[in-house]
């Protein structure tokens, strides 16, 4: 008995953020339209170059926390590069192991070296567990 295999594209959000990281954090902030992502991904500077991730909680612990104001601070001084990515065909079994071995609460879906989308432990297990695959 064979189980379906429920990818990381079936779960992923698909809306996303993109900031340029010399932005500073107040106006990435200010103009993130997909929040429920918890995420901004920062664009490539030039086709050889790699994307950034900054999550809302990174901001927390980097700028609130830290008592930095956010129009001061630039998106680049506080991401993560290169970030982590996953590939769309990925099993979300063998992507949650990965989440778990790093330390990961999400990452950035890549495809031909282009984001495609936003992938979270959360959406594995609400979607991916949760459909009653």
């Amino acid at each position: 008995m064979s189980k379906e295999i429920i990818r990381v594209r079936d779960v992923m959000k698909r809306d996303f953020d993109m900031v340029d990281g010399m932005a500073t954090v107040a106006e990435a902030l200010k103009n993130m339209n997909f929040i429920e992502t918890k995420t901004l991904i920062v664009n490539k500077r030039h086709e050889d170059d790699e994307y950034g991730i900054v999550t809302l909680s990174g901001v927390a612990s980097q700028v609130l926390a830290a008592d930095r104001s956010p129009e001061r601070v630039n998106v680049y001084e506080v991401m993560t590069k290169p970030a982590f990515s996953v590939d769309p065909e990925m099993n979300i079994r063998y992507c949650a192991r990965m989440f778990e071995h790093f330390g990961l609460v999400r990452a950035p879906v890549v495809e031909h070296r282009t984001v495609i989308g936003i992938v979270s432990m959360s959406d594995m297990v609400l979607k991916g567990l949760g459909s009653g695959s």
